[in-house]
């Protein structure tokens, strides 16, 4: 038997490779997407050394593409786009032009068509939902009006770019001259959207009531594995289904079975299991891109490569603040704006892979997309630091609340953080609500800090692992710090950097194995709960309590 195949050497050489990249990026403070193309070009077949099987890195990528667009479809929020759509809706519409223009132009200097520079700028012109949030999320800035308006932005250009992979073969065919006329054109075009209008009308009328059903079954099984395998066989399922049977790409069916699902309680929590597979995936799909790019192209083609990033670094940035300004809004929310949109990301990847794939778009344009990828994403880190800040330059909302109780209600006797709002650290944030500790939530997810701020509790964005925010939840002045967070060894290093920050914090954890309260008390906690055994402590309470004498029997 033989003891590696192409699959598994695929598999293995990538998520190695892309662990070494990621975690040299994460180093470096660079986005971990920036170090998974890097891999991908190690492993590629334009480099020396370990050389993956391209083609069946692009089957694996298909599988990262369907779970990365079910990701965009779970956090697709119509609410939030309603919200500040007087800006995102022709704000976004307005850059994709402006930025479709450029790449258009760099295409005409270069000699390709008209619809190989229409392809190119497109794919130039939409951001990276990964690289976005993950600068939002380290500047505290997801909870303000200058970060839902950038993922508002976001989800324009997410949807605008799912409608042209949909018309992308349709207006090819006219390109390639399959079509003859205008009639062929519109009637290619008509079909096209016939079946993406078939396949949404499917997934709203009957896909809205059989997806919670099918879930809802899984869960009272009461087999965990089943429910977990119930979300990934509909994620997988319906993008294949809407693929063979309608001709709708495997990212839109993704992304439909990803928002029908994301609007139930049930389904996100479902999914936010699924998450490890999710991400693996959609790691493999960073490295099969990377091994597409040939790094000769950079000296090939240096000035097009130089040309390339500074539309996306510097002409998308200038549109954005421009657009922003033009609408009335600050110069601090057009910059955060401007600095979260400066790269490319997946969308451009699935839209350059389509275009060499219909033959609209030569090799070489999609080759100078990729090199403008590496490059933005490289330097998005350090733009946004620079143009939005890497603290907000308004107060943000947890901390306006916290100054105003602060100014209300006078000194407090202690300060407590808790990190995690979820079914734990709600239970426990409800029975301090009577006390007169001051309390002060650190949680990552933004729509529990917003139920947080909603109920009337001062909450901080971010991961509580970053020093940056527990300064921010101000765990210097705390007397207690309690973890309610399900994950033991992320709750150590949390506690570590607490210690660092105030020596003499009293610290409570959460533990849910042996391994993890040792883990635990090593680091430093004072105080170490595992569900488990309280379960049980409790169980044995209730037994006792219920013994009471029948005769001379005891029950």
């Amino acid at each position: 038997m033989p003891h590696a195949t192409p699959l598994v050497a695929t598999v293995v050489a990538g998520l190695v490779a892309a662990f070494a990249m990621g975690a040299l990026a994460h180093r470096l403070k660079i986005s971990p997407v920036a170090g998974y193309l890097f891999a991908g070009v190690l492993v590629g077949p334009f480099t020396p050394g370990v050389v993956a099987d391209s083609a069946l890195a692009n089957e694996l990528a298909e599988l990262g593409v369907i779970l990365l667009m079910f990701g965009v479809g779970l956090h697709f929020s119509v609410r939030d786009l309603l919200s500040v759509r007087k800006i995102a809706l022709p704000g976004a519409v307005l850059q994709i032009a402006l930025a479709t223009a450029l790449g258009a132009g760099l295409s005409a200097w270069l000699g390709w068509s008209l619809a190989a520079g229409l392809v190119f700028g497109l794919a130039l012109s939409v951001a990276s939902t990964v690289v976005l949030l993950r600068a939002l999320q380290l500047g505290k800035l997801l909870e303000t009006e200058r970060g839902r308006i950038a993922i508002g932005w976001l989800i324009v250009e997410d949807l605008a770019m799912v409608l042209v992979l949909v018309l992308l073969p349709a207006l090819a065919g006219l390109a390639n001259g399959r079509a003859q006329s205008s009639v062929d054109l519109a009637w290619m075009v008509g079909l096209t959207l016939a079946k993406v209008g078939g396949f949404i009308a499917l997934m709203l009328i009957v896909g809205k009531r059989v997806i919670p059903a099918a879930l809802h079954w899984a869960a009272h099984t009461g087999s965990r594995e089943l429910f977990r395998l119930a979300v990934l066989a509909i994620a997988l399922g319906v993008a294949f289904g809407a693929a063979y049977f309608f001709d709708v790409s495997f990212a839109l069916g993704a992304f439909f079975a990803g928002m029908v699902m994301g609007e139930r309680q049930l389904s996100r929590r479902a999914a936010e299991e699924t998450l490890p597979l999710r991400d693996a995936f959609a790691v493999l799909f960073f490295v099969s891109v990377g091994m597409l790019f040939d790094p000769a192209v950079v000296l090939e083609q240096g000035w097009a490569v130089l040309a390339t990033v500074l539309i996306v670094v510097v002409g998308k940035s200038l549109a954005a603040v421009a657009i922003v300004r033009f609408f009335g809004h600050p110069l601090h929310t057009a910059l955060t704006v401007a600095a979260g949109l400066a790269q490319i990301g997946e969308f451009s990847f699935m839209l350059a892979a389509l275009g060499v794939q219909l033959g609209v778009l030569p090799e070489a344009g999609r080759d100078l997309i990729l090199a403008g990828a590496i490059f933005s994403i490289f330097a998005n880190p350090l733009l946004f630091r620079w143009l939005a800040g890497r603290h907000s330059v308004v107060p943000s909302i947890a901390s306006s609340e916290r100054e105003r109780r602060a100014a209300d209600d006078g000194p407090v006797s202690e300060r407590v953080v808790l990190v995690g709002y979820g079914r734990v650290g709600r239970l426990v944030a409800d029975g301090l609500a009577p006390s007169t500790r001051r309390l002060v939530i650190v949680e990552e997810r933004a729509d529990l800090v917003q139920r947080a701020q909603d109920q009337g509790r001062e909450a901080v964005a971010g991961n509580a692992s970053s020093p940056d925010v527990l300064e921010e939840a101000g765990i210097r002045e705390a007397t207690r710090l309690m973890i309610a967070i399900p994950e033991g060894f992320e709750a150590g290093v949390i506690a570590q950097r607490a210690r660092q920050l105030n020596p003499e914090i009293e610290i409570l954890a959460r533990a849910h194995s042996d391994e993890e309260v040792d883990h635990l008390r090593r680091i430093g906690a004072d105080h170490v709960v595992m569900g488990e055994r309280e379960i049980a402590r409790r169980l044995l309470e209730l037994l006792e309590s219920s013994r009471r004498p029948i005769g001379n029997l005891a029950v």
